[in-house]
């Protein structure tokens, strides 16, 4: 139940404080005399209680939620235009609400304009244990005609610190979360996308903030952050003459002024972050026991490996070959075959990527005998079946486009701009919603024994324009859009609530946790090369745990499939490659590989990342995942190309206890290859493995190490128990 006061009522809390926070971050906010809502601390949690009352007292500071056309000369979180056509907005403060269990605390604060009847809610949930706090506001009005809201920001935070450094991860299709880090100064930094349909291409939603110092793996002041929003979104970093620095994260205005009616809330996403005191490697171990404990779908559950066909076949196949390919997967010991595009189509067959999106039957031509065939083949070979879908896009060469260019976003007096061949239906449409729902829960009930769906969205928005929404709600589409799409994901969801699906969108398009309510894990890149694919997740793993970071083992690039392997070991396994091509020991590497990893599946997919080895540091990198009782670990080592005689250093493990003693294991080598970095089965104590660590690279080109330490007893005397 909402109840008035303070996060905890043992506590004694200054009538005009509200406490917000974890154990250990909090934000503390201020109603003064004039009604004000001010950030009043933001910081590690204070230990002592008096000292609340020093917050208490003072005066001045920087507002909560700072509106446009007052006293305040930066930017701000929210701008509206009144329906008399005043531009004004004053805030103040009239209640507040909290609630708390164990281990979640909410708290709703109410400000409200004494002038206009205009209500602004500001909500804090914050994860107790995680660390983890995220904030939304919810917009109300009760004036005779639409308001229109300019700005409406999720959050805005306020910091007075020496320095900050802002990392982005900046990139492009299939070069996604390169790492760049900047000093920011006076002025603004804005990091932004305008794709409509999708979060990620060119920069992606979520970045790393050092305080007083560059953000750095174990030590030092960061905030970490992203926004669960599966559209445009905008970051707004601002130092001001005071070098305090303003943030501010929310959907990206542009172009979608919001035309609110009368008693319609708006709800912002939810800014996500966390606070870390040590690094950014404690950041990331707090967000991802967040997001598999509260916001991936199954975030506790298994995953599924597999074997997918688009490599080896792209659009070239029939039931029988992909008879034999779901034969191939069962030889693999994976869990399940992915079919990819290609399958649907009939009059415009899919042959290319230039026809057939939007008709969602199979071509008679490739699959006579339907899906059916398929998933009773999967089931006699003992795996699952998945499929692909593009349900969002249509091919103007589709009998989709035919019968319905109302359902398109398109602009009615200009040429079509197509993007990869395509174009995006109108989810604003409430028919459109329908028929996309429909395409899954159709498939579905032709073919329950579907156990997967890889849900594709390869097409940014282009032609911005709705046939549905009117001339005089245009600029509410890229809101409106979204919107839509999260009510056709809510009525699956509805409906087959245990259904695994991946996000795909073009490779990494669509990585954000307000997507992964909805779905098992995400596709990080349309980049396979194992090389590039050591950066591409090392990016993510700042926001993402290993279980929503789907891998695969693919054809892209030199290397051996030793090393592929042990990259895509990293995330959610898969495999897209020919099997029928594979040696007998590549083979036989591949099947012992995929029981390693169920294994060792508690460890990678549930335990705690440490990066060990920066491939941003030289040419090599390594990775390591322990388990929550710090009794198995796994470390991934690599070399990629070091320079002859370039020195090589040791890599010093992390995250195990000092006095225990580990075995030391060297997996997944290829059949007949034997350990060339020291005895096999070597046992250390922790503080060893830790502070000196294990000679894990060396100076051959391409090549990778998979270790596995196991607690075998505690060092007390110099003696080790089993």
């Amino acid at each position: 139940m909402w109840g008035s006061g303070s996060l905890c009522a043992a506590e004694t809390v200054p009538e005009n404080l509200i406490r917000i926070g974890t154990e250990r971050t909090e934000l503390i906010l201020r109603s003064d005399d004039d009604r004000r809502l001010r950030q009043a601390y933001f910081g590690p949690r204070l230990a002592n209680q008096s000292d609340l009352a020093y917050l208490s007292k003072a005066r001045g500071g920087a507002e909560a939620y700072v509106t446009h056309g007052m006293e305040d000369y930066f930017e701000p979180a929210i701008r509206v235009l009144h329906a008399d056509g005043n531009p004004s907005l004053l805030l103040t403060y009239k209640e507040v609400a909290q609630e708390r269990n164990d281990s979640v605390q909410t708290t709703r604060i109410v400000l409200q304009d004494e002038r206009y009847p205009f209500e602004m809610r500001l909500f804090y949930k914050a994860y107790l244990r995680e660390n983890v706090i995220v904030m939304w506001t919810e917009i109300e009005h009760g004036e005779k005609k639409p308001v229109t809201l300019y700005n409406y920001a999720s959050s805005m935070l306020h910091f007075g610190r020496e320095g900050y450094w802002l990392t982005g991860f900046s990139g492009d299709w299939a070069h996604e979360v390169n790492m760049a880090e900047q000093k920011l100064t006076f002025g603004k930094k804005v990091i932004d996308t305008k794709l409509g349909a999708r979060a990620n291409l060119h920069v992606s939603p979520f970045f790393l903030l050092g305080l007083d110092g560059a953000a750095c793996e174990k030590t030092g002041d960061v905030l970490v952050g992203t926004l669960g929003w599966t559209g445009n979104f905008r970051f707004t970093f601002e130092v001001d003459n005071a070098n305090d620095l303003r943030l501010i994260a929310g959907i990206n205005p542009s172009g979608s002024e919001y035309r609110l009616p009368r008693g319609e809330v708006f709800r912002t996403p939810d800014f996500i972050f966390t606070y870390s005191t040590e690094g950014t490697g404690a950041a990331s171990r707090d967000l991802h026991n967040w997001a598999r404990k509260y916001r991936i779908k199954d975030g506790m559950g298994d995953r599924m490996t597999l074997l997918n066909n688009w490599e080896a076949t792209y659009f070239d196949f029939d039931q029988a070959k992909l008879e034999r390919i779901i034969a191939d997967a069962a030889e693999l010991g994976v869990d399940m075959f992915l079919l990819d595009d290609g399958w649907f189509g009939n009059k415009y067959p899919r042959s290319n990527d230039r026809a057939g999106l939007g008709d969602w039957q199979e071509t008679r031509a490739k699959l006579p005998e339907g899906i059916g065939a398929l998933t009773a083949a999967a089931k006699k070979e003992g795996v699952k079946f998945g499929l692909w879908i593009e349900p969002e896009m249509v091919n103007p060469k589709s009998e989709l486009y035919e019968k319905h260019k109302d359902w398109v976003i398109h602009l009615p007096n200009r040429e079509e701009y197509l993007y990869r061949n395509q174009m995006v239906l109108d989810l604003s449409n409430p028919a459109v919603q329908d028929f996309v729902f429909g395409v899954v829960d159709g498939l579905l009930t032709r073919y329950p024994e579907i156990a997967y769906f890889k849900w594709d969205c390869n097409s940014p928005i282009t032609n911005i324009y709705s046939p549905y929404l009117g001339a005089d709600k245009q600029s509410n589409l890229y809101v409106d859009y979204v919107r839509g799409l999260y009510r056709v994901l809510d009525r699956v969801a509805a409906k087959y609530p245990t259904l695994p699906m991946m996000l795909c969108s073009g490779g990494g398009g669509r990585t954000d946790y307000e997507g992964l309510r909805y779905f098992t894990e995400f596709w990080a890149s349309d980049n396979t090369d194992p090389v590039e694919r050591i950066f591409i997740q090392w990016g993510y793993s700042y926001l993402f745990p290993a279980k929503a970071t789907a891998a695969h083992v693919t054809s892209w690039g030199k290397q051996s499939l030793k090393f592929r392997t042990d990259v895509a070991m990293m995330g959610k396994l898969g495999f897209d490659i020919r099997v029928d091509e594979l040696s007998e020991p590549e083979r036989e590497f591949a099947r012992a590989a995929v029981a390693n990893y169920n294994r060792l599946k508690p460890v990678i997919l549930d335990g705690d990342l440490y990066r060990l080895v920066s491939p941003y540091s030289g040419e090599h990198s390594a990775v390591m995942y322990a388990d929550k009782g710090r009794e198995r670990a796994v470390v991934f080592a690599f070399n990629r190309n070091p320079r002859f005689s370039a020195p090589i250093r040791n890599v010093r493990l992390d995250g195990l206890e000092p006095q225990r003693i580990y075995t030391v294991r060297e997996i997944n080598r290829m059949p007949g290859a034997r350990s060339d970095w020291g005895d096999d089965g070597q046992r250390f104590s922790g503080d060893y493995l830790m502070k000196v660590g294990l000679p894990l690279f060396s100076g051959a080109h391409l090549t990778s190490r998979v270790v596995e330490v196991v607690a075998t007893g505690i060092d007390r005397n110099g003696l080790c128990s089993e």
